[in-house]
């Protein structure tokens, strides 16, 4: 958590200082508000890049412990089983 933190914190100031540089530029007022449409679509290009690779990491993850549980759950069920045939011989046998 403290690292998401930390990125949006970076791009913050990054953004910030972007947009005060543009403002205090000497430049036309059109110019400027071209500028700042500008970095604000590429910031907004770049932070969706980046959510929608946590996204998908976060996805892949998710499927890897699914299936990885699917497994564990599959051996838990035959042990089960072997034991109760197990026990049943045994039980046969007495």
């Amino acid at each position: 958590m403290k690292t998401s933190s930390t990125i949006l914190g970076i791009l913050g100031a990054a953004a910030a200082g972007a947009f005060i540089g543009v403002l205090f530029a000497p430049d036309k007022g059109s110019n400027t508000r071209k500028k700042i449409k500008d970095k604000s679509r590429d910031y907004g290009d770049n932070l969706k890049t980046k959510f929608d690779g946590i996204v998908n990491t976060i996805t892949s993850n998710g499927k890897e412990i699914i299936e990885e549980g699917k497994s564990k759950l599959n051996q838990v069920k035959e042990d089960y089983n072997t034991l109760k045939d197990d026990v049943k011989t045994v039980k046969s046998n007495y």
